[in-house]
């Protein structure tokens, strides 16, 4: 497919983030573009709204194929680009010394990381100091704050004169488009057979005793935890994952096990107030990898799971490149 601004439109469905960094990657092709999102306003009831924001291809390889750290490597050179909030300082690993073979594993998996000791903890994160002998630093690796990211986006898409619609519930076939970019997430369990909720919980934080820099990641081998840092003296705490669609509010059982890790990683953090609790099922396919699946007009792009401000940049150009390939991009 080709053309110009003004031959080819394109609607996209769905305003997380993978809605709109394709949106954003077609717009930046000189393509025509609408998002139309169900939800009243930008986030509300999206799982990239509740994300970590964790720019971690080599630490989240520990779980998934070299594809991810391949593709994921992207986004270290994207979001700069596009959110000026992003923060590259690395990630931290660390874990209890009963625990040191977890670290061992990943720096297996992952094919990086450099070793620290004690005194190499500290000098990164002061709070850890004397807390841990051995971590994990992935000096590259990036973070930002999803929801500040989202508006980054949305701005961007209005510089290139792309609306955005909410309150909007339309179904693909409806569209007068050129073509369609299906971003619906879970909604689109219709379209993509095998397409299931992966329900993660997280604590948003509170607290001027402790202080990090970037994220800190505690291995444990059954109750891992992320500890991502906010602005104004916020933490943001996860790692729940669980196979379940349901979207209530956030268990008995999750906050205590949570903030029992957050704990074992530094004591300060009991004393940190709870500010929020968040909820999101992400959508994920069999191989816990994203799909580009198209059928006619229509482009499925879903199944991002727990790695969606990671690889959503990849796959969005990708998508792109494939509709538009005549067309090169101009940010």
């Amino acid at each position: 497919m080709s053309g110009s601004r003004e031959h080819a439109s394109v609607a996209v469905i769905g305003a997380g983030v993978a809605g709109l960094t394709a949106a954003l990657a077609l717009a930046e092709r000189g393509v025509g573009v609408r998002v139309y999102e169900r939800a009243a306003a930008l986030g509300e009831g999206a799982c990239s709204w509740q994300a970590g924001g964790m720019l971690a291809p080599w630490c989240e390889r520990d779980g998934a194929g070299t594809e991810l750290t391949a593709r994921g490597e992207e986004a270290l050179a994207w979001w700069p680009r596009h959110h000026p909030g992003t923060v590259q300082r690395g990630t931290l690993v660390v874990a209890h010394a009963r625990d040191r073979g977890e670290l061992e594993r990943l720096a297996r998996r992952s094919g990086a990381g450099q070793w620290l000791d004690g005194e190499g903890i500290a000098a990164l994160e002061p709070a850890l100091g004397g807390r841990f002998g051995h971590g994990l630093w992935f000096a590259r690796e990036a973070h930002l704050d999803p929801r500040e990211a989202l508006r980054s986006l949305v701005a961007a898409l209005d510089t290139h004169g792309v609306p955005i619609q909410f309150g909007a519930d339309v179904q693909a076939e409806d569209l007068v488009a050129n073509a369609v970019i299906d971003c619906r997430g879970l909604a689109a369990r219709d379209a993509l057979p095998g397409l299931r909720g992966v329900r993660g919980e997280t604590l948003l934080l509170h607290t001027a005793e402790v202080a990090f820099r970037r994220p800190v990641r505690l291995l444990h081998p059954r109750h891992p935890l992320y500890l991502v840092p906010r602005a104004d003296g916020r933490l943001l705490l996860g790692a729940t994952v669980l196979e379940s669609d349901h979207a209530g509010p956030v268990t008995a059982r999750a906050t205590m096990e949570l903030l029992n890790a957050a704990w074992s990683l530094h004591p300060a953090l009991a004393e940190a107030a709870i500010v929020e609790l968040g909820v999101g099922v992400r959508p994920a396919l069999p191989d816990h990898l994203p799909c580009l699946r198209t059928q006619g007009r229509i482009t499925r792009f879903n199944g991002l799971y727990r790695h969606g401000f990671l690889l959503a940049p990849w796959y969005a150009q990708t998508l792109a490149r494939q509709l538009f390939p005549a067309q090169e991009a101009c940010a």
